[in-house]
């Protein structure tokens, strides 16, 4: 019977290049800035990676090369190199692959790469396609703001919540999330904003604003791990970081196809979430999570994630918000590096940003907004439209917790 990977995998190193409009770089840089901080962080050499996984969501934007340009800008020694793309969980799911090699044994140490470069290609977001050769490469006329505005309608119908209640408590999500990013020199956007500027910013699709929307970044982020067991082989004795749950729930239709969901949340990150609570053997996660790192792509997604997450009851996540619980002094702050309001979403890239966040505050490297005594943390990503999306969820630890 399957057993999951609760501390069969640690991290022993991980990086993370400045996110932002870098033009003064291509992707292949990007990577190279990330893993030159992994790699040091790790202790390791480059010929000591055995596998690795490529995180690129859109190549045709970032790099031609695709897989290749991963061995060829970190002079992998001929290894073998998988490219994977599973929308805004990208990212992630480079991550799930290495980590599923060391846990099965396929191999010692794997890294896991996650990169995007779309700025400098005047790409604003998901990508407007024409008709394909056989298939719409997109659903005509969706966009992403409108998309996730639909939410907020159904959000405030169900639990009988007014609109200006509701975009009060959005407004203090996108607040929140910049008075954290000032803190993070790596953070594309660094400015503190008021409540009411976010109030009353240009409407982009009723009812979300301008700051109630990330922005698309370049950037790049990686991480290298092994089995706890040969991490204290390395002399990593103290401190050690291991993978407690990662689990990923794609959607099977139900949201497009059946009355079961009425628009009001997330159902793959209900599923993804409780499956990794579950592996790690948490039973509350308001209680065993110090922090959660959420994939904030609107201010409407952070709020009902919290509920998906089961950190909020159904319909008090307003209220929770509005009292601080996520808040970097309140009970399980949330995006404390910023987020993707800060960080922008460098489509593969935003999954390991999120761990990376939680290892650095794990071993109390993060600064101006290290918080105190991290344990432990989740990171949860969202990728797609709301009714046709994929979740991951992954929990990070000390390897010593009981």
């Amino acid at each position: 019977m399957a057993s999951g990977i609760k501390d069969k995998v640690a991290i022993i190193g991980m990086g993370c290049s400045r996110f932002g409009e870098r033009w003064d770089c291509n992707a292949e840089d990007l990577m190279h800035e990330a893993y030159t901080e992994c790699l040091a962080d790790a202790g390791i050499e480059t010929p000591q990676v055995e596998a690795a996984w490529l995180g690129l969501c859109y190549d045709e934007q970032s790099m031609s090369k695709s897989a290749m340009s991963l061995p060829q800008a970190l002079r992998l020694a001929n290894v073998p190199v998988t490219r994977v793309e599973n929308l805004c969980a990208t990212g992630s799911e480079a991550l799930r692959g290495a980590a599923y090699a060391v846990a099965a044994g396929a191999c010692d140490i794997a890294l896991a790469m996650g990169v995007e470069k779309l700025k400098d290609t005047g790409f604003g977001g998901l990508p407007g396609r024409s008709m394909g050769t056989f298939d719409d490469q997109w659903l005509p006329g969706m966009t992403a703001p409108g998309s996730f505005a639909q939410i907020c309608t159904s959000y405030s119908e169900k639990y009988d919540i007014p609109m200006p209640e509701l975009k009060q408590a959005m407004a203090h999500v996108s607040w929140k999330s910049h008075e954290n990013g000032a803190l993070n020199p790596k953070a594309h956007l660094r400015n503190r904003v008021t409540e009411e500027k976010v109030l009353n910013a240009p409407m982009i699709a009723y009812p979300l604003g301008m700051f109630d929307c990330c922005g698309v970044s370049d950037g790049a982020a990686c991480a290298i791990v092994t089995t706890p067991e040969k991490a204290r082989q390395m002399g990593k004795q103290h401190d050690l970081v291991s993978i407690k749950s990662m689990q990923l729930a794609l959607s099977n239709g139900a949201e497009m196809f059946y009355d079961s969901w009425d628009g009001s949340y997330a159902m793959t990150a209900e599923i993804a979430s409780q499956k990794a609570y579950r592996e790690a053997g948490i039973s509350d996660p308001g209680e065993a999570l110090d922090l959660v790192e959420v994939h904030d792509c609107f201010s409407i997604t952070e709020l009902i994630t919290m509920e998906d997450l089961g950190l909020s009851e159904r319909g008090a996540a307003c209220r929770d918000i509005m009292d601080g619980k996520y808040d970097r002094e309140g009970a399980v702050p949330c995006n404390i590096d910023g987020g993707l309001k800060c960080f922008g979403h460098p489509l593969g890239a935003t999954g390991l940003r999120m761990v990376y966040e939680i290892y650095q505050q794990i071993h109390g490297r993060a600064g101006d907004r290290q918080l105190t005594n991290v344990r432990q943390g989740l990171t949860h990503n969202l990728g797609g439209f709301p009714n046709r999306n994929v979740c991951s969820v992954a929990i990070v630890g000390r390897h010593d917790m009981h």
